[in-house]
């Protein structure tokens, strides 16, 4: 499994995202992750929008999970916690 997560380094939502990626990462097999951080590479939520194929996106982080958009941080919690029972 391959999650990207569209984000900031100064949102505590992304960070929040960020670090239960890490988590997964060290606790089940096969999973990997990549932090895109938006401000060091100039990218706007429009740019961020097109980029996985959203119409527009509202809020940061933007957590897609192998090519799927599944939404933000609290999806992404809630992703975690029902498919692997993990959370933070």
């Amino acid at each position: 499994m391959f999650v990207k997560i569209y984000g900031r380094m100064t949102c505590p939502y992304c960070v929040r995202a960020r670090n239960l990626a890490e988590k997964l990462s060290n606790e089940v097999d096969g999973f990997s992750y990549e932090f895109i951080d938006m401000i060091e590479l100039g990218l706007s939520k429009d740019d961020i929008a097109k980029a996985i194929g959203l119409s527009e996106v509202q809020t940061v982080p933007q957590v897609v999970i192998d090519g799927q958009p599944i939404g933000g941080s609290t999806d992404f919690l809630a992703f975690a916690k029902e498919k692997f029972g993990i959370t933070l």
